[in-house]
This record gives structure tokens, C-alpha cells and sequence, in this order.
């Protein structure tokens, strides 16, 4: 019960960074030492003896092949963190935007330098691979966002399926590309109790889980073939998705929460000892949990 209980506070935490833009639920299970459990469990749920198992009526072996006990918790508090959350996020964001991106730009830095000290041997081409990571995750996170897009089922699909791949791709935040995707509000709303809806949740959910399934594969394929190189690829994207939570990254944001009043005063860094202080607090967040989750092995 004890173990459930902690599964499932790491998949609140996960949960409750995936709300936020910019900020990846999947740096947290790298914190949390939960990341190659996550993929493997994953990776088993495509598996067709799997299935083979379930359809048998072999419950036990079909729980233990998808690590039931391990993504049950992980999984109930992934979704009372997204649905308890998300209005409450969207509030934050809007009334305290500097104050939210110093704290997550506090904890995704802190979390590149876990990962960083866990990559040993470091040679050109992973220097090369480091630098082409942190590219893809600048332009990533610098891209413009659509507009005009259609609220047609099948776009619904789509932005499920490709959003929640970065719940398990640390640096990438899957809130961000439905930012990009021009469909961030319009989930949100759709989750909200007060505006609960029931048909766009159904099939946001089905490309959820046709999404994370494919993309858990092809990472858990490359994990076992390249672990060391995937990592830091992966560290890479971290350090590059730090360019979207800059605080002072989004002047329209800061101007309608009231914190200057014309774009161009971003550049006087407003409320930076605020800021400061709350980078400090995700900074010892991180530390926090390393301390209290287990030493990991370091990637050779």
C-alpha cells in the first residue's frame, strides 16, 4: 500500500507538470526514478502475448506483464492531478505567470543537472548528440502556434495522440503543443467540471492511448539499443525547453496579468526577486526528491 501510495504521488506530479505549458511529465519520472519502468510497462501493453494472456483469462500473468500494480496508482494519480488541476493551473498562469515559470525553470534546470551527472564517459559524438538535442528542443519550443483550427473529432485525435507522447519525453511539454496545436484552451475548458465535455474527453483520451502505446515502443526500442546516446538526446531537449519557461518569455502573458503594461518592459525583468525566490524553490524540490528516492545507476 505504501509503495501504491508513493507510485501514485509521482504520477500526480507528473500529472500536474503536463498541465502546465512548457513544463514535461517526463522529466518528472526521470526525478522520481520511475522513467524506464514507465516505457517497459508501456512497451508491454503492445505486446501481443500480452493480450494473448488477458484473452486466455490468465489475470495474474496478464497483470503482472503490464506491471499492474506499479500502473494502476501511477495512472489514477496522473488523472485526479490533470482533472483537479487544470483550472487551478490555468488560474496560476494567469495571475502569478512570473512567479510559475521562475518555479518550473528552477526544477527543469535542476533536473538537467541530475541527468547530467548521471551520464558518465562523455565523448564528441555525445557532445554532438547533447548539442542536437538542445537544438531540437529550442525549435521545438519556439514554434508559432496555429490558428484556426478545426474542432473536428479526428483533429481532437490527433492533438491526444501527439501531446501525450511528451508525457514520457522529458524537456517537451504536451500542454505546450496543444499550445502549438491551437488547442490548449479548448481542452482545458473540456475538462473543467463546470464545463465538462464528454465527447471531446472520450476521443482526446482514445488518441491518448493510441499515442503513448506507438511513441512507448519506438522510445523503449531505442532505450534498449541506445540508451546512453537516447539520454542525452533527451538532456539536450531538458536544457532546450528552458527557452519556453524563461518568466519573462511571454510579455503578452505578464501584460494581461498586470505586471507591466506594454510588452517591452519584459526586458526590465519585472518582479526578478520574486522570480528568483521561486526558481530557488524548484531548485530545492529537486533536491529534495533526490535525496529521497534511490541513487540511480549512471548511464555508460
Amino acid at each position: 500500500m505504501k509503495k501504491a501510495l508513493l507510485t501514485g504521488l509521482k504520477g500526480f506530479g507528473m500529472g500536474a507538470a503536463n498541465v502546465v505549458p512548457g513544463v514535461s511529465g517526463g522529466t518528472v519520472a526521470l526525478l522520481t526514478g520511475i522513467y524506464g519502468e514507465i516505457v517497459a510497462a508501456l512497451d508491454s501493453l503492445t505486446q501481443g502475448r500480452t493480450w494473448k494472456a488477458l484473452f486466455q483469462g490468465r489475470w495474474k500473468d496478464f497483470w503482472q506483464a503490464v506491471r499492474g500494480s506499479f500502473l494502476l496508482p501511477l495512472g489514477v494519480g496522473v488523472v485526479l492531478s490533470v482533472l483537479s488541476l487544470a483550472k487551478l493551473m490555468v488560474w496560476l498562469m494567469g495571475a502569478y505567470p512570473v512567479q510559475v515559470w521562475a518555479f518550473f525553470f528552477g526544477l527543469i534546470l535542476a533536473s538537467a543537472f541530475v541527468l547530467l551527472r548521471d551520464i558518465s564517459s562523455w565523448r564528441g559524438r555525445d557532445v554532438l548528440l547533447a548539442l542536437l538535442g538542445l537544438g531540437l528542443g529550442v525549435w521545438v519550443c519556439t514554434l508559432d502556434a496555429l490558428s484556426g483550427t478545426p474542432d473536428a473529432p479526428w483533429y481532437i485525435f490527433l492533438c491526444g495522440a501527439v501531446s501525450v507522447c511528451t508525457m514520457i519525453l522529458p524537456g517537451v511539454s504536451g500542454s505546450f503543443v496543444l499550445l502549438v496545436l491551437d488547442k490548449y484552451e479548448y481542452v482545458m475548458k473540456a475538462i473543467d467540471p463546470a464545463h465538462f465535455n464528454l465527447p471531446v474527453v472520450v476521443v482526446f483520451a482514445l488518441g491518448c492511448v493510441v499515442g503513448l502505446l506507438a511513441f512507448a515502443k519506438f522510445l523503449h526500442w531505442l532505450l534498449g539499443k541506445w540508451e546512453k546516446q537516447t539520454m542525452i538526446v533527451l538532456l539536450g531537449f531538458i536544457l532546450g525547453s528552458l527557452v519556453k519557461v524563461w518568466p519573462w518569455s511571454n510579455p503578452e502573458a505578464l501584460v494581461e496579468a498586470g505586471v507591466i503594461t506594454d510588452p517591452s518592459q519584459a526586458a526590465a525583468l519585472p518582479l526578478w526577486p520574486s522570480a528568483l525566490l521561486w526558481s530557488l524553490a524548484g531548485l530545492a524540490l529537486v533536491v529534495a526528491l533526490e535525496f529521497s528516492t534511490p541513487k540511480k545507476q549512471s548511464n555508460q
